[in-house]
């Protein structure tokens, strides 16, 4: 009975030895790895929106056009365009003289001209509407500027175009436009070699004379007291007067010789 005790222990401890070796040799498990969080993608940030549209800083990137720049800078038209061309829905065209188109004028002749006419003759050079080089086909002349009044004498433009040129004319300046400076649909610039001259500033017509005033009553009225009719109504009325005197003084004559004859 004790040998069976020993043998029963011997074989339990032999099988908790095998036990304890395998889990040993076993590989260890892997660890649990917690799930990687999703990244955060920040939003796409939205295209910035363009700038206002500048008419110097075109010309200023074109090149070639300082004097007209300054000009429409010095009589405040480049802020004026700024906002026609910002606030509101209005389209601009404009005929940009370039720096040798003003050296050809005349010397002095920017000078000689007062604040005003300054502000006319850039006016003169934009057209308060967009015109593509395709419209100049169709386009009723003449063109109305800036500048006002585009009657015979005034401010008026006339633009032709014949194959792909463009002939421009004021009545005293015949240019044409030599290239497209910009466009976006709202605003073209057109590039010109001579300096548009208006015909109200460079060749002013004398004011037409004054009307002559009319005659006054009292004046027709002597003309009246003066004329035939009333020389001939004068004259029947003095022959009626000396008439009635011949009667008058025979009447005399008769009665003094019947009285004599009586004695």
């Amino acid at each position: 009975m004790k040998q069976f005790d020993h043998l029963m222990l011997f074989f339990l401890l032999h099988t908790c030895c095998s036990t304890l070796l395998t889990l040993a040799q076993a590989p260890a498990a892997a660890p649990v790895v917690a799930p990687k969080a999703a990244p955060v993608l920040a939003p796409a940030s939205s295209p910035a929106p363009p700038g206002p549209t500048n008419v110097t800083k075109i010309l200023e990137k074109a090149g070639q056009f300082s004097t007209f720049i300054r000009l429409m800078k010095a009589t405040q038209v480049a802020n004026q365009l700024l906002g026609q061309l910002n606030n509101t829905n209005n389209g601009i065209t404009i005929f940009a003289p370039t720096d040798s188109a003003f050296s050809s004028l005349k010397s002095g002749t920017l000078n000689s001209l007062p604040d005003e006419q300054k502000v006319e003759l850039i006016q003169f050079h934009i057209i308060p509407t967009y015109l593509s080089s395709a419209q100049f086909q169709t386009i009723s002349n003449p063109l109305r500027t800036q500048a006002g009044d585009s009657g015979d004498g005034k401010f008026p433009l006339n633009v032709t175009s014949t194959g792909d040129t463009v002939n421009i004319t004021s009545g005293l300046t015949n240019t044409s436009v030599s290239g497209t400076v910009y466009t976006d649909g709202q605003l073209a610039v057109y590039q010109i070699d001579r300096v548009l001259q208006p015909l109200q500033i460079f060749d002013p017509r004398p004011p037409a004379p004054a009307p002559a005033p009319a005659k006054s009553k009292k004046k027709k009225d002597d003309d009246v007291a003066d004329s035939p009719a009333d020389d001939s109504t004068d004259n029947s009325k003095a022959v009626r007067f000396a008439m009635g005197n011949n009667v008058g003084l025979f009447g005399v004559t008769a009665i003094v010789l019947i009285a004599l004859i009586s004695l």
